[in-house]
């Protein structure tokens, strides 16, 4: 038998839960406990991330191609008025790094999927990264990242995801 209001186990003439305090009034339902934050949105999350990462991968990739070409076609002899000389190796290398972060991502959200042990710091870090430079959709997929997976009782939660997966 399990409390209504937080799904923890109760014995049958228990008058409160002894999880949440909750005071047991008439018969106590027969239902499976609920399950924690992690484990109801990390597959969301590996999902998500997978999708973002697609996204600056499609953006690196236009952000390469036009450094590379059309800021190129600009700068000819003959134009006085065109883009300064240190912009193309500039967004080369942001789109670059762009491609990494996008690849860093792939792995991580391949991971949560996987429920691997080292996916939650990796996807932490990125979150945190994403925080401050995909505005507004790296924010707010960095913030529901770390409300799923920062806090002390998500640790031990994603640990025991990981356990049964390797069971």
């Amino acid at each position: 038998m399990f409390c209504d209001g937080c799904g923890a186990a109760v014995q049958p003439g228990q008058a409160f839960c002894s999880k949440c305090g909750k005071q047991i009034v008439g018969p106590v339902s027969l239902m499976q406990p609920r399950p924690g934050r992690v484990q109801e949105h990390v597959r969301l999350l590996g999902l998500l991330w997978l999708a973002f990462s697609a996204l600056n991968t499609i953006g690196s990739v236009i952000l390469y191609v036009v450094a590379n070409t059309l800021l190129v076609h600009l700068r000819r002899p003959g134009l006085e008025s065109g883009p300064p000389a240190f912009l193309t190796p500039l967004l080369s290398t942001v789109a670059i790094l762009l491609l990494a972060k996008a690849a860093c991502g792939f792995i991580a959200g391949w991971g949560l999927l996987q429920r691997e042990h080292w996916a939650r710091v990796v996807v932490l870090v990125l979150a945190f990264i994403s925080l401050f430079t995909n505005i507004p959709f790296g924010t707010a997929l960095g913030i529901y990242t770390m409300w799923v997976l920062l806090p002390a009782e998500s640790e031990h939660e994603y640990e025991a995801l990981v356990e049964t997966r390797a069971a």
